[in-house]
């Protein structure tokens, strides 16, 4: 059977494709037509063995689901390989969003106003807005500029399930996230989390919350641009399971 496999950041720069298809015969295969996570995960190693460390500490997103390595899957399914996550380049498109506009993915400029408003409320006593932008040293590392990639539709999925998540938690807490894709300049703004809430205390609370999700589980990657090189960023080191983040 064939399956498609969307790949994103450093996996898909060190296969050199963003998507690729693959033949996978396994146990599962055959009359059921599918076959497991981690059956695609052992051909894509065999076929791309340079590759194999990234492929490993990757998971698997069916129909814009993270799915653990003994979930079937199906030729007709849309597959993709999230990387681990730190938020490149999907950046041709302009934007897009959640239907309710809370939630959005682009490649232009941001404004703190804008998100801020989406969460005005006139019985919410505090509104906080978390505003991430490019710093230019880490270390004695000289960033020139920021590349952010997203895996669109399933990063705006997971937006609005930590919105979902705040308002939940914190009762009544409205959240709006805007994220920018493409390049991003030094000092210019990657990421905007606004937050209101009836007090300051769950305002927040709700959004360390948000930031520190969308670190965890949300496919958007960073790579820093160096006058020398670059590197991804993200959660690289100890465990990665964005199906049980810490946060």
């Amino acid at each position: 059977m064939q399956y498609t496999i969307k790949l994103f950041a450093g996996l898909a720069e060190r296969i050199g494709q963003t998507e690729i298809t693959l033949n996978i015969t396994s146990a599962t295969d055959g009359d059921s037509g599918s076959c497991t996570v981690a059956d695609l995960k052992a051909a894509l190693t065999s076929q791309y063995p340079e590759a194999a460390q990234a492929i490993a500490h990757s998971f698997a997103a069916v129909n814009q689901e993270y799915a653990s390595v003994d979930n079937n899957i199906k030729p007709e399914d849309e597959i993709a390989l999230i990387p681990p996550v730190s938020g490149g380049s999907g950046a041709n498109q302009n934007s897009a969003q959640t239907e309710d506009g809370l939630f959005v993915i682009t490649s232009l400029a941001l404004s703190a106003e804008e998100v801020v408003a989406k969460v005005s409320d006139n019985n919410h006593g505090a509104t906080i807005a978390f505003i991430g932008t490019t710093r230019e040293m880490t270390g004695d590392m000289q960033t020139t500029y920021l590349e952010y990639e997203a895996y669109v539709p399933m990063a705006l999925s997971e937006l609005q399930k930590i919105g979902q998540h705040i308002a939940k938690q914190w009762r009544g807490s409205r959240c709006a996230i805007s994220h920018r894709i493409g390049a991003v300049g030094i000092a210019e703004t990657s990421v905007i989390i606004a937050v209101s809430s009836a007090h300051r205390n769950d305002a927040y609370e709700a959004s360390r919350f948000a930031i520190e999700r969308l670190k965890e589980t949300v496919p958007i990657w960073k790579k820093e641009m160096w006058a020398d090189g670059s590197e991804w960023k993200g959660v690289q080191t100890g465990p990665w399971n964005p199906v049980q983040p810490k946060s």
